[in-house]
């Protein structure tokens, strides 16, 4: 296959995914956006690997059609509540990748400079080590600095995805940790393998890069252990970041333009994305991923009462009263698959004349968008699912407010408590309705451990049980 019919695949892969990354911003476009994105990679896979210079193909076959199986039978069996992880383990291996192809640039950069140290004759060299020995002794030094970021980037994506990965499947406490001395541990992780690198550039040797990958791998590690729970959406989008710009790195290394520019388009995108997540939690970027929240600043306000408890038939009654309902959901909602029930109520009391309303946090859920997905997949209509900013100032004005499996994002200590670990944050200030109903499996404090006044205001009651039973229980009751 000839260079310029490969050159030409790659400007038409690179518009698809931009088309793809465009269409993603709104619901209705994003399932014609996702065919965009799937046509663009399946072609940039067949003209990379029929492209010039590519062969062993009784080799890359097999492991092109292993890897494709592999990845559909895991899509194919992951429960959308499963989603969030599933993101961070695809992560972790586009981390590992760069790992890898970096180590092996090195090694075929140091047998062409084994064989031209020699005298030896350079044109017998195939592959990646015959583009290598075609380059310019500049060439070779920026060949080095790709590798070198490839590598760092690489490792610090792949331990903290991984990290990611146990905290968003309940594997590893959700509380952050870190070591005795916290920030100046990573501070020193990061001075050190920028001493390595100097090392690596004055030719001290391969050793250098498997130190600096080792405390690359510390630092990602680290830095995710350091973050807590409410941080998670936060950072699987900043993750997804490093998983873009490793992809760069690999794409200069290996002379790929086509993953240049598809690394670059998920590193910024991933980038703005965390930018904005952080805005509207009210923190600094750069605070968040040092682990700077997710710990109390003091000790925390009081929290005086008692939770109220409620049975489905209050519920009922409290909503065949209302005109005006707002459901908050959350993560609880898609642990428990509750979202067919959520939409057979809402259709329920939209029959009735009611006015139901979704209001979605940016953060709710354990992943960016998690809750829309689970309300467009039970048919929930775009109209009524409204962002936060848009509904906020209604909660005075609503009858009945109905929290299903949420916590940090409908926590009035953010606003209440200077001390608490959210204080700050924005968010939906339910408890402003007239009767706050709030669907949970018990009394404890949820996935960031951090408790709720919400739980204990006298216009709150909490219905508690696994949402999807107690949402049927619920639509038996309502005709």
């Amino acid at each position: 296959m000839g260079i310029g019919l490969v050159s030409a695949a790659s400007i038409a892969a690179s518009v698809l995914f931009i088309l793809s990354l465009g269409g993603l911003s709104g619901q209705e476009s994003a399932k014609r956006a996702v065919w965009y994105g799937i046509a663009g990679m399946a072609m940039a896979v067949l003209f990379t690997a029929f492209g010039p210079g590519v062969g062993r193909y009784w080799l890359l076959v097999p492991m092109v059609a292993i890897g494709s199986y592999a990845g559909y039978e895991v899509a194919r069996r992951v429960e959308m509540t499963e989603m969030p992880q599933l993101v961070a383990a695809l992560h972790s291996f586009v981390g590992l990748a760069a790992v890898f192809i970096g180590f092996n640039a090195e090694i075929e950069r140091l047998r062409v400079a084994a064989v031209r140290a020699a005298g030896g004759p350079t044109e017998g060299f195939s592959g990646f080590a015959a583009k290598v020995a075609q380059k310019t002794p500049a060439e070779i030094a920026f060949l080095q600095g790709e590798v070198f970021l490839g590598i760092f980037i690489g490792a610090v994506t792949f331990t903290g995805s991984v990290v990611a990965f146990g905290k968003l499947a309940g594997r590893i406490d959700g509380k952050p940790r870190k070591l005795p001395g916290g920030h100046v541990l990573n501070a020193a992780a990061l001075v050190a393998s920028v001493v390595l690198g100097g090392l690596y550039f004055d030719g001290s040797g391969i050793w250098t890069l498997v130190l600096m990958a080792a405390l690359a791998f510390f630092i990602g590690w680290h830095l995710i252990m350091g973050i807590g729970g409410a941080d998670m959406p936060v950072v699987v989008s900043m993750l997804n970041s490093y998983s873009g710009w490793a992809a760069a790195a690999i794409g200069f290394t290996l002379g790929n333009d086509l993953l240049i520019v598809t690394g670059a388009l998920v590193g910024s995108s991933g980038a703005i994305l965390s930018y904005i997540m952080c805005r509207a939690m009210n923190r600094h970027f750069v605070s968040v991923i040092l682990g700077g929240f997710g710990g109390a600043t003091g000790p925390g306000a009081k929290i005086e009462g008692e939770q109220t408890a409620i049975e489905a038939e209050g519920v009922a009654a409290a909503l065949e009263d209302a005109d005006s309902i707002i459901i908050v959901p959350g993560y609880g909602m898609a642990v428990a698959q509750a979202q067919q029930a959520v939409s057979e109520l809402t259709r329920k009391l939209r029959a009735k004349g009611k006015r139901v309303r979704f209001a979605i946090h940016p953060v709710a859920g354990r992943l960016p968008g998690h809750m829309n997905v689970l309300l467009a997949e039970a048919r929930v209509p775009y109209d009524i699912v409204l962002e936060m900013d848009e509904i906020n100032g209604d909660f005075p004005d609503t009858d009945v407010a109905i929290v299903i499996g949420s916590n940090d994002i409908v926590n009035p200590a953010a606003q209440e408590d200077p001390n608490s670990p959210i204080a700050g944050m924005p968010v939906l200030e339910c408890w402003k309705a007239a009767r706050v109903f709030v669907s949970k499996r018990g009394q404890g404090a949820g996935y960031s451990g951090i408790e709720n006044p919400l739980f204990y205001k006298e216009n709150t009651q909490m219905y508690y049980g696994d949402a999807r039973e107690s949402l049927n229980r619920l639509l038996a009751l309502i005709e």
